[in-house]
């Protein structure tokens, strides 16, 4: 999509500026953090779209196009994205983003390759909205996986059942919601489809105030719900396979837009990989009731594997805690212990000493049963 040829964009003379860019999110906090570059002569703009150093943001006076070549570090979690606040050199040609205003939030994931890198999504975002398709069958692990990522983010996370027309039986759409929100403690659980427009006026006024990213996986129909929340054919949609309910990337870029009913959505291409990056908080908040049990161990240092008075086994044992979910949780853990452990040095230093410790055990355990034995 080219943000030119989208005529949904206003104008605006520069002395109305609060009012320009308050659909975008501009508010008193912003004005004073950007006050030393309003001093320099430059012009603040919310980033809509960034590709090929080069990115599009909202100003005053409308889209403008920038160079970042000043904003461009050799750390990737520092790179511009979209949903940041820019301070902007538009006099001249080419014209040029000379910084970014410090992010309220910021939602990063492990970077595809296998390369310790994260990767920054979106930037200042309030709301985190994970599109799920009843179209397949649900993969609460990815669910849960989008969700701590969404929590470390800072941002509220809400999961969207999309595609509810395809499951025409209300007792089963019920079922699938409650599977939902016991993998999302604490979240919001809203089905709509894009089709008939049910949910959409909901979720609508969940999303007329901040800014919020749309995420999920191809085929999630998340373009569609897009176009839906816009009331145009702004993003365009293309056909899922029958046979996994699969699709391919439709966004290919990141794009932040201005909602009819109030706020701003950043839609996202579909994420084929979801991996951590430094979330362990993130993921203590989805798993939040395993978090309560843990703090009822008899040893602080439970790993909830086979230690006497362990409260979380407990809970599983009495059926009170399912047991995929903590196996979900110990997954997501050892996950983001490792990723981190890529890029934290004396962490990784504290993990060889355990497992040398562990190792020195296991072979001193096993000396005592052979000589039991001789």
């Amino acid at each position: 999509m080219s943000f030119s040829s989208v005529s949904s964009f206003p104008s605006f003379p520069q002395a109305s500026l609060p009012h320009a860019l308050a659909p975008y999110g501009w508010d008193d906090a912003w004005a004073a953090e950007f006050a030393p570059y309003a001093e320099q002569g430059l012009v603040p703009g919310r980033v809509v779209r960034v590709d090929r150093g080069q990115c599009d943001l909202m100003t005053a006076d409308g889209i403008v196009r920038a160079d970042t070549a000043f904003v461009t570090p050799h750390d990737p979690l520092r790179v511009i994205c979209t949903g940041d606040w820019a301070a902007v050199q538009t006099a001249g040609n080419p014209r040029y983003v000379k910084a970014y205003l410090p992010r309220r939030t910021a939602f990063v994931r492990s970077a595809s390759s296998q390369r310790s890198e994260g990767q920054i999504l979106a930037a200042n975002v309030d709301h985190a909205v994970i599109a799920v398709s009843l179209a397949v069958e649900l993969d609460l692990g990815r669910i849960e996986r989008f969700l701590a990522l969404a929590w470390e983010s800072g941002a509220q996370p809400l999961v969207v059942l999309t595609k509810a027309d395809l499951v025409p039986d209300p007792a089963t759409v019920g079922h699938l919601v409650q599977d939902v929100e016991t993998a999302a403690p604490g979240v919001q659980v809203l089905t709509v489809s894009s089709m008939t427009g049910e949910g959409t006026d909901v979720l609508a006024a969940v999303l007329a105030s901040g800014t919020s990213v749309l995420l999920g996986i191809s085929g999630a129909g998340k373009s569609t719900l897009a176009n839906a929340l816009l009331g145009a054919d702004v993003m365009e949609v293309q056909e899922t396979r029958e046979v996994d309910g699969k699709g391919r990337h439709t966004t290919t870029t990141r794009n932040l837009l201005a909602l009819p009913g109030g706020g701003v959505l950043i839609d996202t291409p579909g994420l084929r990989g979801v991996g951590l990056w430094d979330a362990e908080t993130g993921v203590g908040q989805v798993f939040s009731e395993i978090e309560e049990y843990a703090g009822q161990c008899r040893f602080h240092d439970c790993a909830h594997e086979a230690e006497p008075g362990c409260a979380v086994l407990a809970a599983v044992a009495s059926g009170e805690l399912a047991e995929r979910r903590l196996d979900s949780y110990r997954k997501l853990l050892r996950e983001n212990q490792r990723i981190v452990a890529k890029t934290d040095a004396r962490l990784r230093a504290e993990i060889r000493r355990d497992w040398r410790m562990k190792s020195a055990e296991g072979r001193a355990n096993y000396a005592a049963k052979r000589n039991g034995r001789t």
